[in-house]
């Protein structure tokens, strides 16, 4: 595998090269108006005109260890005999999240499907339906990784780009296919638990009314304390909860999006059910950190030396790590290797599958990982 990459901000417009005119995919992440311009489309199209050309609006794009706003990062591979093949569906609400990931995940079934990558509208989407129904078309046969599409902190509106102008509304699926590919995914977070642990009792969806039998915003707002309590929801991205399935050894983070006053209801990134286990979390800057590594040194190829990684990590740790954000995208890149070109997103939610699996759940607040190789 051969790759290359390209950025465009508003200072210097385009910087690299594009020398790969036989790229079969290109990934683009970006911020700003300048993505979601036809311009910007029309350009990477002309840099590249057969490749398969996918990406999204996000919360921050990353370029190797770099951390940029308002900037557009392209990354264009070559592979040696491995094929590649893109499906688009859009969608206009959460009521159609299992539909598209049902018929994305069938038009991508072929023979020596190794991996599927999904980029999804981040706001209109339910984040768990779509992970659910593509599991349930593999059924554990084909790993899946991707992300939700990123609208900085804003939370307003954002963008996918599939062979065509970023659009609003729609999720991306590229299959890779081949027995040349080696692809490995990596999920870790690196959040406390803190407080009780107690039972979800009231909720539809990813809204939750009822903790414990008490109401959800009243018990949050009790847990956080009146200084970090005014400032929600916003504030909730530095207090995620811990969710798991009665005594289940697998857990996957949720966090806040907004609050409802007069239903005293939380609304969450993606689905929290009724008689789950929950606890409140809090930020731990070095172990978020070390997750992060540990995502990257699970992604990591025991042979090859050379390929690409798409990182994906939460908005919700970039607002904790503040200063520090770059510290996390500099270890994934030193554990991976100088062979490994790194590119991403941070975003409003992050799919991958738990270590040795292949179904893929919806995370928030992860560093998630997925490794290239040919």
């Amino acid at each position: 595998m051969i790759s290359e990459q390209l950025i465009w901000d508003k200072q210097n417009g385009w910087s690299g090269e594009a020398r790969l005119k036989d790229a079969v995919c290109v990934f683009v992440f970006g911020d700003g108006d300048y993505f979601k311009s036809e311009e910007c489309y029309e350009h990477i199209r002309s840099f590249y005109p057969n490749a398969e050309i996918v990406g999204c609006s996000t919360s921050g794009s990353i370029s190797g260890s770099s951390l940029s706003d308002d900037s557009v990062v392209v990354t264009a591979i070559v592979t040696d005999r491995a094929n590649i093949k893109t499906a688009f569906r859009a969608i206009e609400s959460a009521d159609n999240s299992a539909k598209a990931g049902r018929e994305l995940a069938l038009e991508l079934v072929g023979e020596k499907l190794k991996h599927v990558f999904i980029l999804s509208d981040g706001l209109k989407i339910n984040g768990s339906m779509l992970a659910d129904s593509v599991n349930a078309v593999y059924d554990g046969k084909v790993s899946v990784s991707g992300g939700l599409a990123g609208d900085g902190a804003r939370f307003k509106e954002t963008y996918i780009m599939a062979n065509s102008p970023a659009k609003s509304g729609g999720v991306v699926a590229v299959g890779f296919y081949g027995d040349t590919l080696e692809i490995h995914t990596g999920c870790f977070a690196g959040w406390d638990e803190f407080g009780a642990l107690r039972t979800v009792t009231k909720s539809i969806g990813n809204v939750v009314y009822e903790i414990d039998s008490q109401p959800a915003l009243e018990l949050y707002r009790k847990y956080l304390g009146d200084d970090v309590a005014k400032d929600l929801p916003g504030s909730g991205l530095r207090f995620p909860i811990n969710i798991q399935e009665g005594n289940s050894e697998s857990s996957v983070i949720r966090t806040l999006l907004a609050i409802d006053e007069s239903e005293n209801s939380l609304t969450f990134a993606g689905d929290v059910p009724e008689g789950y286990l929950c606890r409140l979390m809090k930020s731990n800057i070095d172990k978020l950190i070390e997750n992060s590594e540990l995502a990257a040194k699970s992604a990591k190829s025991k042979e090859k030396k050379s390929g690409i990684c798409i990182a994906i990590s939460c908005v919700g740790r970039r607002l904790v790590l503040g200063q520090l954000t770059e510290e996390e995208l500099e270890i994934v890149g030193d554990t991976l290797g100088e062979g490994v070109a790194v590119t991403g997103f941070y975003s409003y939610g992050e799919i991958a599958p738990f270590e040795g699996l292949k179904e893929c759940r919806l995370h928030n607040q992860t560093m998630t990982i997925t490794a290239i190789y040919e």
